[in-house]
């Protein structure tokens, strides 16, 4: 079938595009503001965009309940700072707690459980139980409407977890990585089962050896 996707309604274009752009990597954000101190927000509109320099891209949406930009959006646009954390299967609840539109002065931070402690390179500190922690300042802020502002950062510094990272094959091993990613609605998936593919040579695949 052929949809119009541009004659829906914003909220049935985004029920159609996340729940067919899966399973995403969830981006759990903590910024800084001089006036409300350390916040923490969970984004699935998220993704790695490139290397030298390594660039993180997210998808910052506002306030379902009020159409407010979210404070990681404000924040970034004041401080040009965050950080990104990856979430795995031991942080998966936390960071659902941390998605809680709690009252300001709250902090979703501590109804989480979950530990900042002070970044390398930028004002805003990182979560001291996150597998992967990505310092980043902002290069750009794309207004795509006064709802979605698509953030592009650059990795400054790299935080892992240890026992993670392979230091001969300069990976992070997937045997011991568990990251979850993001279906659509409530669902979340594991990504604990791999399977290998190689791409073949043009000269193997002529040859039917990559068929």
């Amino acid at each position: 079938m052929q949809i119009d996707i541009q004659t829906l309604a914003p909220a049935d274009q985004y029920r159609l595009i996340s729940s067919t752009v899966v399973p995403r990597p969830i981006a759990l954000v903590t910024s800084y503001s001089e006036r409300t101190g350390h916040n923490a927000a969970p984004f699935s509109f998220f993704n790695v965009m490139g290397e030298a320099p390594p660039v993180l891209a997210i998808g910052l949406e506002d306030k379902r309940d009020s159409g407010e930009l979210k404070d990681t959006t404000v924040n970034i646009k004041e401080t040009g700072e965050f950080v990104v954390h990856m979430v795995d299967e031991a942080m998966a609840a936390a960071m659902n707690v941390c998605a809680i539109v709690f009252p300001p002065d709250v902090s979703e931070i501590e109804q989480a459980g979950l530990t900042l402690t002070p970044s390398a390179k930028v004002r805003p500190q990182r979560i001291a139980q996150a597998p992967v922690a990505f310092e980043c300042r902002k290069i750009a802020m794309l207004e795509i409407n006064p709802h979605r502002h698509i953030t592009l950062g650059e990795v400054v510094c790299m935080h892992v977890r240890d026992g993670l990272f392979d230091a001969d094959m300069r990976y992070i091993d997937p045997d011991k990585y568990h990251p979850i990613g993001r279906m659509f609605g409530r669902l979340y998936t594991q990504t604990r089962q791999h399977f290998e593919m190689e791409v073949p040579t043009y000269e193997a695949w002529l040859s039917g050896a990559g068929r």
